[in-house]
């Protein structure tokens, strides 16, 4: 603790010196109040010195108890942190204060303050979950909701529920403090973390529109005339500004690496050597990286430093007062139904905005010069999409198996992971072997959790060192997760590149090469699943195949453009116009994305990254893909059957087959549910059996069967099982008689009465049998019919009923010539009245024929009246 004299105790960091001249020294005294809650919520603007003054503060508070872990989500973020915090306490770096990054360390023994990524952190919290040596935990910038970060968030508070003297703090930039509050509330008691806040100090900031005349994004991402406005945009405000004042630097933000290289070349075309170009992204090498991120030094040239989002809040760049924003951001994505993730380009929100813009007005006056529309700002998101909603979650899911909460069930997290999203990720994880069934992490799961990397690409470097050779495995992972381009998508080609390039790139990949081999050497052998392949495009191909097993391709045969393939998974994907890769039949592909245009061969995606692959390489990488089935269908009335052997999506072979007799009657089942009865030859007996049946079911109700479509598709095996056993061995449907089966499901013993009450035929006075024509099944308002000539029906007072009387036969009257003349259910009423009308006008016309007065006592006749 600090001494009552405030003076600093042996070992203690010197606040007064620390915070000299930062807006957070006034939250000091309302901060270590709060943190005998232990666990604060930090709401302060970029800039206000809260990355510089909270972490000394709680190494003073818990002196002697442990160390202060402090999270930053980005490597030169931490260094540059680290560097600074030492430089003003006076010691040096990996002393009092240090840092842990990937590939990178400088902290020993003594460290009490040590500047980490999330990534970092996690592992050390798999490896011990109870932090055993630390005392504080800072989880910087949370308002980026990066995915390590909210995971972090979840785990720690679990950790301080049972840990009581470990103390957490999450700082935000924005106004997002209220979830982690909720999140980091007490154990207790369930109240919410405090929050403590301080005022922004930034100086007044001129905003200046400058859109360009051409679209920022189209069907490839950025735009070269965009980049090109961009940098004439930097060129011009930046001579402006130093036109003014001599000691302005600009910072120019872009989405991306290959931005940033591109905007940067030709910033130093424009400005020469008077400018100092600098780039600022996650490839550039460390030292370049701090020097972007370091003050100029006197006598040093102005400076613009090109840079990715890296610089919008977790860095502090001195001298900057002058912000140029393209308002793009690269985001990650992840689309379930093709099988695809990466980063694309987007507007960034509206907070991020104001973060960049910002970053001019620290210390004084600035200008943001954006290069886009007002109206394209409104129409940005308000704030940037948390990762957990859109991200691949195989990383996640399974550092989440190794904390004992599968698919993150019982653990809070800041927001919840998709179902969907979280469900393909443990399904991934099934298949690489790293989680049981029920989601419960394997030894193999906890061996790739060690290796900071995408699971599938540990899976990669692990099996792969074991088949193709530990140097090769690391090369290609080490080229997967930099931000290269694969020219026409060939990866061994990106690789041949990479081995003979002497600059910074090929430097950067050849050191992460060496190390990942190093971890892979440390992590042991992995399971050989593949034939072993040791050099070629080949042994690039198996991989890639080995961490990405359901996006082994096939070509597709018979297409127009020869560079289409049809993954595994089911996308189909095409190759970049003159890819040196299409001539190949199978491919492993490491990165396929959205596309339109001439990019995707007319698929919707494009293959950005893929090696050859043999044929028996693809099938032991993609093995639980693997199935021979045989397909049954029912067409035209009869079963076919065919069997066929597919790795995944993409068929291998097919021959015609004998079906089983659960296969035969599935098929068949399955065709009935999906074409109807109508499937099915109804012969003239079966129809009208079926009618009187659905006539009877709908006029008497139960125990006459329902005979519509969906009562008999319900009731198959019931009623046709015999006859759909002798369908799914294969005989034709124009055997079957369906009276049979439709008589099985009449009652008995009311099925004597079947005549009596819905009969068949009808006998008139003429004495001729007329059909009945009952009407179809779910025609519930049509009546029984009988088509008869008028002379056939004189003495038929009444009409007949059905059904005990309950149903009237309509008749259709007809004319000699056997045309309609009137319609009736009551021949009584047709006698007494319509008759006379209908005598009057047909008499004439068919004089041949009887049209008495009294058609009641009128003998019938089917002939003419002068036939003897």
């Amino acid at each position: 603790m600090i001494p009552p004299d405030g003076s600093p105790a042996a070992g203690t960091f010197n606040l007064s010196a620390t915070s000299a001249g930062l807006a957070f020294e006034a939250s000091l005294p309302a901060l270590q109040r709060a943190l005998a809650r232990g666990a604060v919520v930090v709401q302060a603007p970029p800039g206000t010195g809260k990355t510089t003054l909270v972490p000394p503060l709680l190494a003073n508070l818990h002196a002697g108890d442990g160390r202060v872990i402090v999270t930053q989500p980005r490597r030169v973020a931490a260094r540059s942190a680290a560097r600074r915090l030492a430089a003003l306490d006076g010691t040096g770096m990996g002393g009092r204060v240090g840092y842990t990054v990937r590939g990178e360390r400088q902290a020993g023994p003594g460290t009490l303050v040590e500047f980490v990524t999330p990534g970092i952190l996690l592992r050390r919290l798999l490896a011990d979950p109870g932090l055993d040596g630390t005392a504080a935990v800072v989880l910087d910038e949370v308002h980026e909701r990066g995915l390590e970060t909210d995971l972090l968030a979840g785990l720690l508070a679990e950790v301080r529920a049972l840990r009581g003297d470990l103390t957490l703090v999450a700082m935000s930039a924005t106004l997002d403090a209220t979830r982690f509050a909720a999140l980091l509330r007490d154990p207790d008691d369930g109240s919410p973390a405090p929050v403590v806040g301080c005022p922004a100090v930034n100086y007044p900031l001129e905003v200046q529109w400058l859109p360009a005349p051409a679209a920022r994004l189209d069907a490839r991402g950025v735009t070269p005339a965009f980049l090109d406005h961009v940098a004439e945009a930097a060129a011009d405000a930046h001579v402006r500004a130093l036109g003014r004042d001599s000691a302005v630097d600009a910072l120019v933000f872009l989405p991306g690496a290959r931005e940033v290289s591109r905007v940067a070349a030709s910033l130093r075309g424009l400005l020469g050597s008077a400018v100092d170009v600098l780039e600022l992204h996650g490839q550039v090498a460390a030292a370049e990286q701090d020097r972007a991120v370091a003050g100029r030094r006197p006598g040093d040239a102005p400076r613009i430093i090109v840079s990715t989002d890296l610089a919008e809040s977790s860095l502090t760049v001195p001298g900057v007062r002058l912000v140029v924003d393209s308002g793009l951001a690269r985001e990650p994505r992840r689309d379930s139904g093709r099988g695809m993730s990466g980063l694309v380009t987007i507007s960034c929100s509206r907070a991020s905005a104001d973060q960049r813009a910002g970053r001019a007005a620290r210390q004084g006056p600035g200008l943001v010069v954006r290069c886009y529309s007002q109206q394209a700002y409104g129409a940005a998101p308000a704030h940037v999409t948390p990762e957990i909603n859109v991200a691949d979650l195989a990383g996640a899911a399974l550092t989440l198996a190794c904390w004992g909460a599968p698919g993150g069930k019982g653990l809070e997290l800041p927001d919840a992971p998709p179902r969907g999203s979280m469900d393909d990720a443990v399904e991934v994880l099934r298949e690489l072997g790293a989680v049981t069934g029920e989601g419960q992490v394997t030894a193999a799961g906890r061996a790739l959790a060690a290796i900071p990397a995408d699971p599938r690409l540990a899976r990669a470097l692990l099996d792969g060192g074991t088949s193709t050779g530990r140097p090769l495995a690391a090369e290609v992972v080490a080229a997967l997760t930099g931000d290269h381009r694969a020219p026409g998508g060939d990866l061994p080609r990106l690789l041949a590149q990479l081995r003979a390039d002497k600059g910074t790139a090929g430097r950067r990949w050849a050191e992460e090469s060496s190390r990942l081999a190093a971890v892979a050497r440390r992590q042991g052998a992995g399971a050989s699943t593949i034939p072993a392949t040791t050099s070629g495009p080949e042994a690039v191909g198996a991989v890639v195949a080995l961490a990405f097993p359901d996006r082994v391709a096939r070509r597709v045969a018979g297409s127009a453009d020869a560079g289409q393939y049809l993954l595994a998974s089911g996308t189909r994907a095409g190759l970049p116009a003159g890819s040196t890769l299409s001539d190949h039949e199978w491919l492993a592909v490491a990165e396929v994305a959205r596309a339109s245009g001439r990019d995707a061969a007319g698929t919707g995606a494009v293959i950005r990254a893929a090696a050859p692959v043999t044929a028996a390489t693809a099938a032991a990488a993609a093995s639980h893909l693997l199935a021979d089935t045989v397909d049954a269908v029912f067409v035209g009335g009869r079963l076919s059957a065919r069997r066929t052997r597919r790795l995944g999506s993409i068929n291998l072979s097919t021959a015609p087959a004998r079906p089983t007799a659960a296969q035969g009657r599935m098929a068949v089942a399955a065709a009935l549910q999906s074409e109807g009865l109508a499937a099915l030859n109804w012969s003239a007996a079966a129809t009208s059996l079926r009618r009187r049946l659905d006539f009877l079911h709908r006029e008497a109700g139960e125990p006459w069967p329902d005979v519509s479509d969906p009562a008999l598709l319900d009731r198959l095996d019931e009623w046709l099982g015999p006859e759909l056993e002798e369908l799914a061995a294969g005989k034709p449907v124009g055997s079957i008689d369906l009276a049979n089966p439709l008589g099985r499901l009449m009652p008995w013993p009311e099925a004597a009465r079947l005549d009596v009450l819905a009969p068949e035929i009808l006998e008139v006075p003429s004495g001729s049998r007329i059909r009945i024509e009952y009407p179809d099944p779910g025609d519930a308002g049509a009546a029984p019919v009988v088509a008869v000539k008028l002379q056939e029906c004189f003495g038929l007072a009444e009409s007949p009923r059905l059904v005990d009387g309950r149903v009237p036969v309509l008749f259709h009257l007809l004319s000699p010539a056997r045309r309609p003349l009137a319609v009736t259910a009551d021949l009584t009423s047709f006698w007494a009245g319509p008759y006379g009308q209908v005598r009057g006008e047909m008499r004439g016309r068919y004089p041949k024929h009887p049209w008495p007065e009294d058609p009641w006592s009128a003998p019938a006749t089917a002939r003419t009246k002068h036939r003897k």
